[in-house]
This record gives structure tokens, C-alpha cells and sequence, in this order.
């Protein structure tokens, strides 16, 4: 199947075929592409971590400040630990184990390594979406980087629409997904002595202290 390339919108539910529109959104990506696409818990930009002009790109339509580091997507727990060099504690895997994919990001540490496009971060925000399209995008492509799509500052939409109007400028393809939750992932910093909360969101606070305290 082709699909538009500029300034497009297409629904999930008109794709026949997924591993073949995941093919092209990596060809996208690849050329310095920026996707906006549905995920579990709000809408997203979605970019490769080695694609300097679309990471500019990010920052521009956002108007996020250029010292926000952007968080990052894996395909799964195995990826997160083989393609990123991050301290991956008794406590990480845990909460991975219990809540991947899903609504959990995991701030960890970073030991020391030469990836470029890590440099200048102590620690990374890393999630699993349970969403298929993106999983798969990422167990193609390796890490990606994504982050709400909204104006920096402002509540992220339940809409694709909303996400398109919110942003300064558009990506690459957007994909509609309907309406979502909203509902931020759940941040937890386990590059900490005691994991903490640094952000609520979709999952309960008494659920993530359920498995750090009892595994």
C-alpha cells in the first residue's frame, strides 16, 4: 500500500497491513521523519535518536526548551538491557517485569559508554508502550525517542487533531488512533538509592510501592 508522505493523517483502522505500514514508518524515520502517533496513554512524536534534524524538529514544533531531554521507547525489557547502557537494577527489573508494556517509564542511570546521541545525560527515561504499532516500530528500528505531542507547557490532546492544532509546525504522517486517555505514563526514578515517584499517572502510586516493597 502507499501512503502520503506530506503533512498526512491516516487511522489505524484503515491499515490492512501493519507490518507493511510499519516498514514505510521506518523509511520515514530513516529520512529524518517525524511521526505523530497514537500510544496507550497520551499522543506522540516519534523520532530516531541519531537523526539530529529530526530531533530539531521535535523541539521546534513543541517549543520545548533544547535542555529537556527527550524520553526514550524500546520494543521490550530485553531491549532496553541489550541496546541501552543504562544501570539496570533489582528494582527496574522488577517494576518492568510487573508493568511493561504499559504505563510505566523508568528513570535509570547510564553507565559509561560512547553512544552520541546519550551524551550529556546522567540518566533516561525508558518505556514499553502497549501499543503494536510502536513496539514493533522500535524491535525494527532499535530505541526511539518520543515525547507528547503538545505545545510545551500545555495539557497533551485527547485527539489527533487536537495534537496537530497544539503543535508548531507538522510532522511527517500522523496516525489517528481516536480518543485517548490522556493520562500521562507513570515516572519512577530507580537511578536513586530508593526508587521515587517523579511523576503520577496512569498507574496507581500504591501499585508501583506494592512491587517495590514486595516484588
Amino acid at each position: 500500500m502507499e501512503y502520503v508522505e506530506h503533512n498526512s493523517c491516516i487511522s489505524l483502522n484503515d491499515i490492512a497491513d501493519l507490518d507493511d505500514f510499519v516498514a514505510y514508518s521506518a523509511r520515514l524515520l530513516q529520512n529524518g521523519g517525524v511521526i505523530l502517533s497514537p500510544t496507550d496513554t497520551v499522543y506522540g512524536l516519534i523520532c530516531l535518536p541519531t537523526s539530529d534534524i529530526a530531533i530539531r524538529k521535535i523541539f521546534e514544533m513543541k517549543e520545548r526548551p533544547v535542555n529537556r531531554h527527550l524520553p526514550v521507547i524500546v520494543a521490550d525489557r530485553q531491549q532496553a538491557g541489550s541496546e541501552l547502557p543504562v544501570v539496570w537494577s533489582r528494582q527496574a527489573d522488577r517494576l518492568a517485569k510487573a508493568f511493561w508494556p504499559g504505563a510505566l517509564t523508568l528513570a535509570c542511570g547510564l553507565r559509561e559508554n560512547d553512544v552520541k546521541w546519550l551524551e550529556g545525560r546522567a540518566e533516561v527515561g525508558i518505556r514499553v508502550p502497549d501499543h503494536t504499532y510502536i513496539r514493533k516500530l522500535a524491535g525494527r528500528l532499535g530505541p526511539l525517542l518520543m515525547t507528547s505531542a503538545n505545545r510545551h507547557g500545555e495539557d497533551t490532546p485527547h485527539t489527533v487533531a487536537g495534537a496537530l492544532a497544539s503543535l508548531a509546525g507538522a510532522p511527517s504522517l500522523a496516525i489517528d488512533g481516536g480518543t485517548l486517555s490522556g493520562a500521562p505514563s507513570t515516572l519512577v526514578n530507580v537511578n536513586l538509592p530508593e526508587p521515587r515517584i517523579e511523576r503520577a499517572g496512569s498507574i496507581p502510586e500504591q501499585e508501583i510501592e506494592r512491587v517495590i516493597c514486595h516484588g
